[in-house]
């Protein structure tokens, strides 16, 4: 879930959030709410947009030129893959689209391309090998889809790369590497990411605290995965894979120093820099790296008495999915982020970085049910916990005030769908300057596109005024004896 959280509505004259329908179409989907799904995606050469919605009989492409005026409508049947959730896509060399849909099992995918101007697609089945163990995470990139998985038995990452109908392989060999925690205890990569899976960040997006928060973490920039681990409490460890030759660099990152043990700490990769935190009831320190280098380029350090100058909104405590409450105190803030994995998010607009430094758990809490005959029934329930606060840096990464910063154009779109009914299959893709948001409304059963953008205007409506209180290479013989589309 989102934490870009509704904190109130403000009190103040009427403004409207940057937000335009693009389009709207008319599209009668069996089930939506329990069969329905919907991907909205960019060809990064042709800057074409596809939609693709389905229900559980047929599934309807939309192509869009880039001034986002439909281009062409398709209905397939969805035979070829049903009982089937979608996980990617990619674009042939011949502009037309694929889809990858997954058993439940996430053992088998079904391909299949879509040519949209004749009407008609192709299905080819891969099956994950023997040595396949689990998906770890699926990403695209030059429009070729990448799932990159653990391999049985073995200290290994596998990185599938599926393109134009082939299937390459490449494996990255971790078990050279030795992995211990801040009290010298060591164990395998592979305890490791089980106990606390990776976690992919999206680099041109904001990522929230509740994901941030995680200790493993992957970022793809360029032609190169980046792991960042922050499984010991003295030090970041970063491994660079380059996914052209399979090459794996280690890079050490010490945490800031705390007079006082570490109690919980973190770190965020962006813009060739490590954004690093630690923190325990009575201090709170932030500094950033230069990622090649290793040099600190800032520091920060306060203290529980200490006032946070460079905060650009209240510090926040939410609980569950209630209102927050504002933590009137430094020390107040640090007491509860103590006792919850720390996290921090960097999402750089224009010249300026927009952060969020905070902290979250999830955990099951049980409720007591007892019958006639005085047995208890246990009733899992799922809690949270955060804290967090915003600020802001300039491009010189001095911290900035604002004291009232217009919305980002995340910031209305979480508005727009926390506050909107009978959407359904909401899916948001960031193209450059804005965000499209494509939704099937229940209501009047139309699929929906709309485009937000940073600020507000005046206006009826949107009553926010400041975006804190959101807040081996192989290839496959399946796939080969195929020839290419």
């Amino acid at each position: 879930m989102k934490k870009l959280l509704l904190f109130f509505l403000l009190v103040s004259k009427p403004i409207v959030f940057g937000q335009t329908v693009l389009n709207s179409l008319s599209l009668n989907l069996n089930n939506p709410l329990e069969d329905g799904q919907i991907l909205n995606v960019e060809d990064v050469k042709t800057h074409d947009i596809y939609v693709f919605a389905s229900d559980n009989k047929k599934i309807n492409i939309l192509k869009y030129n880039q001034s986002l005026f439909l281009t062409s409508q398709f209905t397939d049947s969805i035979r070829f893959a049903a009982n089937r959730r979608l996980i990617g896509y990619s674009i042939g060399e011949d502009k037309n689209p694929l889809l990858y849909w997954a058993s439940e099992n996430l053992r088998n995918i079904r391909i299949i391309k879509y040519f949209p101007e004749v009407q008609t697609s192709r299905s080819l089945n891969f099956d994950f090998t023997d040595n396949h163990d689990y998906i770890i995470n699926s990403f695209q990139k030059d429009n070729v889809f990448y799932v990159l998985a653990k391999e049985k038995a073995q200290q290994h990452l596998l990185l599938y790369k599926f393109e134009n109908g082939n299937c390459e392989i490449k494996m990255f060999d971790l078990s050279a590497f030795t992995f211990q925690n801040g009290a010298g205890r060591s164990f395998s990569f592979t305890t490791l990411i089980r106990a606390y899976p990776i976690q992919k960040m999206d680099l041109n997006d904001f990522n929230p605290i509740d994901k941030t928060a995680g200790i493993n973490k992957m970022y793809v920039n360029d032609n190169h995965i980046i792991l960042t681990l922050d499984y010991n409490s003295k030090k970041t460890v970063v491994y660079n894979l380059n996914m052209e030759t399979s090459e794996i660099k280690e890079k050490v990152f010490n945490l800031p120093v705390t007079k006082k043990t570490v109690q919980t700490a973190n770190s965020f990769y962006t813009s060739n820099k490590l954004f690093q935190v630690a923190a325990n009831k009575d201090e709170f320190v932030f500094e950033i790296k230069d990622f090649d280098s290793g040099n600190t380029i800032k520091n920060v350090s306060l203290s529980k008495n200490d006032t946070i100058q460079f905060k650009n909104s209240p510090l926040f405590l939410q609980i569950n999915n209630n209102r927050p409450q504002v933590l009137k105190t430094t020390a107040k803030f640090l007491k509860n982020l103590a006792d919850l994995s720390a996290g921090i998010s960097v999402v750089k607009n224009q010249k300026n970085n927009f952060i969020t430094f905070g902290g979250f758990v999830e955990y099951i809490d049980y409720d007591y049910l007892y019958s006639i005959n005085e047995v208890p029934d246990m009733i899992p329930r799922t809690q949270s916990k955060m804290v967090y606060f915003d600020a802001l840096l300039n491009e010189n990464l001095d911290f900035i005030k604002e004291e009232q910063s217009e919305p980002l154009a995340i910031d209305n779109l979480s508005y727009f769908l926390n506050t909107s009914k009978n959407i359904s299959l909401q899916n948001t893709l960031k193209v450059k300057g804005f965000y499209i948001l494509s939704y099937y409304d229940l209501s009047s059963k139309q699929f929906i596109m709309r485009k937000f953008t940073d600020g507000f205007v005046r206006g009826d409506g949107n009553p926010i005024m400041n975006k804190s209180v959101f807040s081996n290479p192989a290839t496959f013989e399946s796939i080969k004896s195929h020839s290419s589309y």
